[in-house]
Order: structure tokens, then sequence, then C-alpha cells
């Protein structure tokens, strides 16, 4: 009797290299972690109910903010342009997260989560960008339309977590791009280094490509302090904010997501909310914090307001003043006090 073909493990389009704790050859993994809830579990919170409305359009209380060129010295100034981009200017370097200037966050133009609030900074104002920072490749992170312009006009160096490096190269061939697995490190110029670490999250693109690129935090250490970026994770019981506090802290500045967070039974895992984000902060010692992920386009169940509502009272009730913790509108600027 013929014995049927063996299995085929399915093929990771982005990324080949050898296994390790959080890699076991064709997807990526957080040790000790939660994979992130199927497809049965996603039907059912897309048709349970319990959705708030977000009005259409939003206006920002900031005007749209014009970045000076550099920060030097001791400053350390963060701009929010919204949802999870943000420019860090610090040690005469211009730094974007997870940039976004798309009026959608989706593979399509004519469908999928779109933002309610203009760009806190207009694209043509934009100081000289220097270091692009992708965390994952979920589409409110990684905009390829975004990145394409950012190529054209600045050629910033792109760093990104592993296998992302696939998918821009594809988008844009000549892009300088450095992939970074957990725990390893970059030199740029006069003492500022960049450090990939664990966070609680995933990564797709599609349906069939989930958990194939590396998802990942990153501090940013220099001369004016140290700064510990995540751009989304869950709590996982505070896992990674004790393991950075102990080989990076403490932290003049942490950007930590304070948004998407509702249903908790299926969110939890993968987005913290805002009273996990103040434990978070104290966990990984940071002197202040930039609160985003929030407002922007909607992702979940939560009103547009809920998050910046549950940090005030996740900050009264933790005992931290709440303008150590500040949940950045667009266009707002936030000078972090030396320390």
């Amino acid at each position: 009797m013929s014995q049927p073909p063996p299995s085929r493990k399915p093929r990771n389009p982005y990324y080949t290299g050898p296994v390790s704790d959080h890699f076991d050859g064709t997807v990526f993994f957080n040790p000790e972690g939660e994979a992130p809830l199927g497809f049965r579990e996603l039907m059912r919170w897309q048709f349970g109910g319990g959705r708030s409305a977000w009005p259409t359009q939003v206006p920002s209380p900031f005007p749209p903010a014009k970045p000076d060129d550099r920060v030097d010295g001791n400053g350390l100034r963060v701009t929010m342009v919204g949802h999870a981009s943000l420019l860090i200017q610090v040690a005469g370097l211009n730094i974007l997260t997870d940039p976004v200037w798309s009026p959608r966050t989706s593979p399509f133009s004519f469908a999928g989560p779109k933002r309610v609030v203009e760009p806190g900074i207009a694209f043509d104002d934009l100081p000289p960008i220097d270091i692009v920072l992708v965390t994952h490749n979920h589409y409110d992170h990684l905009d390829l339309a975004t990145l394409k312009r950012l190529h054209a006009e600045h050629a910033p160096h792109i760093v990104t977590p592993l296998g992302n490096d696939t998918i821009i190269h594809r988008a844009i061939a000549d892009a300088k791009i450095s992939d970074m697995d957990w725990g390893e490190q970059i030199s740029f110029w006069d003492g500022v280094t960049i450090d990939c670490e664990p966070c609680h999250h995933w990564s797709a693109r599609g349906a069939r490509d989930r958990r194939m690129a590396l998802w990942a935090a990153f501090v940013i250490s220099t001369p004016a302090g140290k700064i510990y970026h995540i751009g989304d994770t869950g709590f996982h019981d505070g896992i990674n904010y004790r393991a950075a506090a102990e080989k990076h802290g403490p932290f003049r500045l942490a950007n930590l997501p304070i948004g998407a967070y509702e249903p908790r039974w299926f969110m939890k895992a993968q987005h913290q909310n805002p009273e996990e984000a103040v434990q978070g902060m104290q966990l990984c010692n940071a002197s202040y914090a930039a609160g985003h992920h929030f407002g922007t386009v909607q992702l979940t169940n939560e009103g547009i307001e809920e998050p910046v509502r549950a940090l005030e009272v996740a900050l009264k009730d933790q005992g931290v003043a709440p303008e150590r913790f500040r949940a950045l509108r667009a266009g707002e600027v936030f000078d972090v006090p030396t320390v």
C-alpha cells in the first residue's frame, strides 16, 4: 500500500535563516508567549458587536508642525505625525518611526481603515530624514507608498527587523536597509547606536504569511539619553520591559502604544492597554513617555477618546504625574525634559 507524500511546510517568502529561540525555520514566535488568535476568533470579534462609532474626520487641537532642521546638544524633541508615526529629533539626527502619510492603512486604496486626522506634519515640511525605523509589517506600520516618497525625497537609512527588508526592497530596489534580529546592534555616528529588542506581537501582510517577518522594539542610545521605542506590543507580564531596563535602562523617553486594545479577549496578547502602558513605563525605568497608536485610524472597538481617558485614570491610580506620560496628538511637539 502506497504511503501519502510527506506534508510540506509553507515556504517563508521573506526570510531564510537559522533556527533560534524565536524562529522555527519558517515562522517567528514570542518565546513563552501567545500566538495571535485564528480566523474563527477573528470572525467572532468582527460580528460580535460592541464597536464604537468614530467620526469620519477630526481636527487636531494642534496646527500642523513645521519642525526645525535639527535638534542638537541635550535636546530631545518628538513630534506626532499620527498613529505610530513619530518624528524623533535628537543628537542632530532626524528619525521617523513607522511612517504613514497614506489615507488608509490597508493593502487597498479604496477600502480598509481610513485616517480621520490629517498628518501632524505635512510631508513637504519634513526636515531631512536620516533614519526610518519600521517595527513590523502590518499596514498601519509598514506603508510602502510613504516609504517610496521618503526614499525619493530623503533616501533615509531604513532599519527594520528580519524579513521586512525583503518586502521593502521589492518596492524600492535601491533602498539602504539594515535588517536586524533581536539582540543585534548597529552604530551610526557621534555615539549613536540602535539596538533591536523583543516585543510581544506578530506580523502579516496577507492570509498566508503570518509571522514570517519579525517584529521588534528599538533602543536608540545617544549622547542626549536613551529612547525606548515600541510600535506595537502586548504587555506579556512585563517581561520585555524588565529585560529592557536590565540591559539598557534607565531611559529618558519611552514611546509606548496606548490604543487598539478592545475587546480584551481578542487583543490582550498583542496590544497593551493604557493601564499596562503605564506599568511598562515604570518597569523599563523611563523618566517620560509619549503615548501613540490611538486616535488616527479605527482598528478596534474602543472609542476614539477612550485611550486618553483611560491613560488619565491609570496615571492617577498608579501615582505617576500626568506630565510624565503624554498622549500625543497630531502636530503636538514634546520637548522632553533633561534628566
